[in-house]
């Protein structure tokens, strides 16, 4: 099945094929035409299946097909349990969606609501939220429910880890209007199924593993660096490596831009793709990087969605991801078809938890090593720098757990939850 066979909007697969996607994965092969039938869905996927374009394809399509009268009503909420998965998510409809009459919007605690607000009185058709932010805009009547007819709860055991279930059927019950439900999950404990079973009706049930890319060779490496040591840092490595094509990936638009600005000072050949590129300069900087006009990439996340290179020498995390997932996926862009690859990952104190993260989800402590010309002193034992490192998989699997088995998570009182959200 290619994604041009999808009984999808033509302007949504333009969108799709204009991002690179040509082939749909198993979890949205499997479960896009239920969607699109109106049925209800209880997905089984991880991070990294495809998930999100699981429900945000046949989402727009059947938001397209409905007349628009009047001022716009969210007939579409998505709930997810943290603000960097909500950010994702709307980034992922925004540009599935684009050139569409369709609005998302994204509410999520730890920061003021008035700009939140603001955009929910411009109105939306798709609204994308955390929890606590939800109920408390409900709350506070700047927010109606009254028209949502598409219900899509993401990462529900997360949710469950997070405490916040009881949320979520509160916010379910807010739904009188509600047509449709779609449950994912990457696992599920019985509070799970239980909730599963008092949300879907006579649901269709889709499994995926992860993505997973074939990765015979590779080495993998961290320094521990200052925030405002990665630029000088990053120029050393390019210079001194032999380093034929990177990818360099950062958190943030905004960075990527800064970080070519500063590669293009230090004479390194380098361009920029993300959601604020034009799709034409996105296509220009890509052709430039797989023809070897340039020697580095720099993108989000979300822009190298779909992007496939051949022979790329090095993966460069300018940042570490939050979500352990994301660093497999980025990493295993390189050390394709046999061929061997490096992994270099820029490491600042406030992102240590997410380096162990990682280590935890590959089962690998990842080497070390000590730059010389760093300023600061507070860095780590390094280990050897000329480490090759056993394959990396996603993630890798004992005998007693089955591939894509996600590392059990300390439970918190749900009261310490709730109010984690608020600190993100």
């Amino acid at each position: 099945m290619k994604f041009n066979e999808l009984p999808i909007h033509p302007s949504i697969l333009k969108n799709c094929q204009r991002m690179g996607y040509t082939t749909p994965t198993k979890i949205q092969q499997k479960a896009i035409p239920p969607v699109l039938e109106g049925r209800d869905l209880l997905g089984l996927a991880q991070t990294g299946t495809g998930k999100t374009a699981a429900f945000a394809l046949p989402i727009l399509d059947q938001l397209m097909k409905q007349p628009q009268k009047g001022k716009r009503a969210i007939k579409a909420l998505v709930l997810t349990p943290t603000r960097e998965l909500a950010i994702q998510i709307v980034d992922n409809f925004q540009l599935y969606g684009q050139g569409l009459p369709l609005k998302t919007v994204v509410i999520f605690g730890g920061v003021k609501q008035g700009a939140q607000v603001d955009q929910l009185k411009k109105g939306a058709d798709i609204l994308i939220a955390t929890p606590g932010r939800l109920l408390d805009l409900v709350g506070q009547r700047l927010l109606d429910l009254s028209q949502v007819e598409i219900f899509v709860l993401d990462e529900a055991d997360r949710m469950l880890d997070m405490g916040f279930i009881h949320d979520v059927k509160r916010v379910s019950a807010l739904l009188v209007n509600k047509k449709q439900t779609l449950l994912f999950s990457a696992t599920m404990p019985k509070e799970i199924a239980g909730l599963a079973a008092s949300l879907l009706k006579n649901p269709v049930r889709v499994e995926a593993t992860p993505v997973s890319t074939p990765i015979e060779k590779i080495e993998q490496r961290v320094y521990y660096v200052e925030k405002s040591e990665k630029n000088d840092l990053l120029l050393r490595v390019l210079k001194k490596e032999e380093v034929t094509s990177a990818l360099v990936f950062t958190r943030t638009k905004h960075e990527a831009d800064r970080v070519v600005r500063f590669l293009t000072k230090g004479h390194v050949q380098a361009m920029a793709i993300h959601g604020n590129k034009s799709q034409n300069a996105r296509q220009k900087a890509l052709a430039a990087f797989k023809n070897h006009e340039i020697q580095v990439l720099v993108a989000t996340d979300i822009a190298a969605r779909g992007i496939d290179i051949e022979k790329l020498s090095h993966v460069i995390n300018y940042n570490i991801p939050n979500i352990s997932e994301t660093y497999v996926h980025r990493i295993g862009r390189t050390a394709r078809a046999g061929q061997e690859g490096i992994a270099i990952s820029f490491c600042q104190n406030d992102e240590r938890a997410y380096l162990k993260d990682i280590e935890k989800l590959i089962r690998y402590t990842i080497p070390v090593v000590k730059d010389p010309k760093a300023k600061t002193t507070a860095q780590p034992q390094a280990a050897e720098s000329k480490t090759v490192v056993s394959p990396v998989q996603t993630p890798a699997s004992p005998a007693n757990k089955p591939a894509g088995h996600r590392p059990a998570r300390r439970r918190r009182p749900a009261h310490a939850q709730k109010s984690r959200e608020a600190a993100k």
